[in-house]
């Protein structure tokens, strides 16, 4: 697994922090892969479409 670092507003990371409080993961990084999986799954194969379209032009 890979480590990134990214920087959020203080708001969204007081709400992570909430999800982790009230049971909904055991940890904020488990809160932002479950986040990053849902963003993957619904708009990855939109994003591989959009570059295969673009190495068909060049």
């Amino acid at each position: 697994m890979e480590r990134i670092t990214i920087r959020l507003p203080k708001q969204q990371v007081e709400m992570l922090q909430r999800l982790v409080d009230s049971g909904e993961f055991p940890t904020v990084s488990e809160a932002v892969r479950h986040a990053v999986r849902d963003l993957v799954e619904k708009r990855g194969d939109r994003a591989l479409r959009e570059s295969d379209q673009v190495s068909v032009k060049v």
